[in-house]
């Protein structure tokens, strides 16, 4: 067996955080150390970024996050979703955004759209096809998945139809449809929302997170 688990990466992705904030912290609070910084590394910035904090900080805090709060794989989920779908919607917005209806500054429901279409086949490809052909790896019975192709009506309301478990719960293909189109969805609203104008980088990973995990708790 060979492979780590998620939670052996959170320690390098906290090494990076430290330096580049202070290093962020510094050049934001001296001048000529900006002028340096944004001359060596403009080119890898946003032009937003030159005089505010870096995107990359962002994407450690909320890779962090995932990889820390959810189930292995929510986390990892929550990273390819910021990977794929955040690049999608804004390629798709740019170029088609202007022929469909604005949801806000800058997000079109074209760009939306496209974000749904990639989160639920990155899903579905994740779940359906890469997971189940990868590991096992040391340590995972330590840290399972927390989707596991079942998908089932809470307890509570079994109890009041009166059904058994077997009559409420539904696996393979079936589950795994809903559970991506679900994931799409979560990806989506995640990379249209503003939460108190904080970057992609951090929202998208954590709300899909939350969506995603919490979605599980009610349904599986």
């Amino acid at each position: 067996m060979a492979g780590i688990q998620t939670i052996s990466i959170t320690p390098w992705l906290l090494s990076a955080l430290v330096p580049i904030t202070a290093t962020d912290f510094l050049r934001l609070n001296y001048g000529p150390l900006n002028t340096i910084y944004i001359r060596v590394l403009g080119p890898l910035m946003r032009e937003s970024e030159y005089h505010s904090f870096n995107g990359v900080i962002w994407y450690l805090i909320g890779a962090w996050f995932v990889l820390t709060a959810f189930p292995k794989d929510i986390g990892l989920m929550g990273i390819l979703l910021l990977s794929w779908c955040d690049t999608t919607a804004s390629t798709v917005g740019r170029a088609f955004g202007h022929y469909t209806p604005s949801l806000r500054k800058g997000k079109s429901l074209a760009g939306s759209a496209a974000a749904f279409a990639v989160g639920t086949v990155t899903a579905a490809v994740f779940w359906g096809w890469l997971a189940p052909r990868s590991g096992p790896f040391p340590g995972d019975h330590n840290f399972p998945f927390m989707f596991t192709g079942q998908i089932r009506l809470p307890g509570i309301i079994r109890h009041l139809l009166g059904l058994k478990e077997t009559q409420t719960s539904i696996g393979g293909w079936l589950a795994l449809s809903i559970w991506s189109i679900w994931t799409g969805f979560v990806a989506s609203a995640s990379e249209a929302v503003s939460f108190f104008s904080l970057d992609d980088n951090l929202t998208i990973p954590v709300f899909s997170g939350i969506g995603m995990w919490g979605f599980l708790k009610v349904f599986a």
